[in-house]
């Protein structure tokens, strides 16, 4: 007897454990369950400590509120030139309703898969390779845009879907790293006629604007030179007419260039002028009569330089006369060589070589008739 009510106590015991422990539930934060009462819903508990009924009263489903990431498997996805791809999906939804997360589907997951495969071979079938390989951005907007829509009857909302990863085949691989290899040895070979076009236009230039500045300088240069030139001379110019020399002055500069003409190493032929006698007479005709001209009475040291003067000049006129001659004779032999046969050429008689003494004699009459 004591038996059977030990075991009986015990008894209510455990059903009071039992019944207290389906009575109370705690929900931890950023979940709900959703409570049926003979098989129908009654209510989704809140995070915190809930109660039910015991044994009438039963947790349905346990629904996570977070934001969840589910990666799914690589699908076939065949593009609109006929190439099979593999594609790596990976999508961000969080459940927004627990109620209709667990009546509206059965496999919420399972579906969200299948429809992300369906929309996508729907997108890649409408896009070439090379287009599905640079339009991530643009598939993962459409796939959001259409799981979103779809999804949002089932109490889910879809934040974000990214494509992982797009595997074409190996062949069509080594066909794409081909064409961006010559895509980018042709590139570097643009740069490199770029460079080289550049540098040769640098160097043009540089060389033209040093040939213009090379110019520029020697022209300046002669400039200086030309300026420096006409200085000189206009000085020199200024010169005589402030000194203002007589006709012996010049007579006598006359006579002493004329040796030092005909030692010249780069003359070859001379033609002495018929005028040359006259010349060399009107010279002396000035040098006598330069005595008797105004305002150059010669005193005593004055005709001792003059007879000086006269001594020089006579030796100048004489070296002159020399130096032509020789030179005449230069002429008439090399007439000789050139003339066919040998024979001398017609031409006009050469003038005859005025001495020495005829010109100091002229001299002397011209001081001697200062008149004539």
């Amino acid at each position: 007897m004591e038996v059977a009510l030990a075991v009986l106590v015990g008894a209510v015991a455990l059903l009071t454990v039992i019944t207290l422990a389906r009575a109370v539930r705690i929900v931890p934060q950023q979940r709900q369950d959703v409570v049926e009462r003979l098989g129908k819903y009654k209510r989704t508990l809140r995070p915190g400590l809930n109660l039910l009924v015991p044994f009438i009263d039963a947790v349905r489903e346990k629904v996570d509120m977070r934001e969840q990431v589910v990666t799914f498997k690589p699908q076939p996805v065949i593009t609109s030139d006929n190439l099979v791809v593999q594609i790596d999906t990976v999508l961000y939804f969080k459940v927004v309703d627990a109620v209709r997360a667990t009546y509206e589907i059965a496999d919420f997951l399972r579906a969200i898969e299948q429809l992300t495969v369906t929309t996508l071979r729907n997108v890649i079938g409408s896009l070439d390779l090379e287009r599905a390989l640079t339009s991530r951005e643009e598939i993962n907007r459409h796939l959001s845009g259409v799981l979103d829509e779809t999804t949002g009857r089932w109490g889910i909302k879809v934040t974000r879907v990214e494509i992982k990863a797009i595997e074409p085949p190996p062949s069509i691989r080594d066909s794409m790293e081909k064409q961006m290899r010559a895509e980018r040895d042709r590139r570097a070979a643009i740069l490199n006629a770029e460079g080289l076009k550049q540098a040769q236009i640098l160097t043009a230039e540089g060389e033209k604007q040093a040939a213009v500045l090379r110019a520029d300088g020697d022209r300046q240069a002669r400039i200086l030179q030309a300026e420096g030139q006409a200085k000189a001379i206009r000085t020199v110019f200024d010169a005589i007419h402030q000194a203002n020399p007589s006709q012996k002055v010049l007579a006598y500069q006359y006579l002493q260039a004329l040796p030092q003409i005909a030692n010249g190493q780069a003359s070859k032929v001379w033609i002495v002028p018929a005028e040359l006698t006259k010349a060399l007479e009107g010279m002396g005709g000035a040098l006598g009569g330069l005595s008797q001209m105004v305002g150059d009475a010669p005193s005593a040291q004055a005709s001792a330089d003059a007879s000086a003067v006269e001594r020089e000049a006579a030796e100048a006129a004489r070296v002159a006369a020399a130096a032509a001659q020789e030179i005449n004779d230069e002429v008439r032999a090399a007439e000789v060589q050139t003339a066919p046969g040998g024979t001398v050429p017609q031409q006009l008689p050469a003038p005859e070589p005025v001495p020495p003494a005829s010109l100091l004699g002229d001299a002397r009459r011209s001081r001697a008739n200062p008149r004539d």
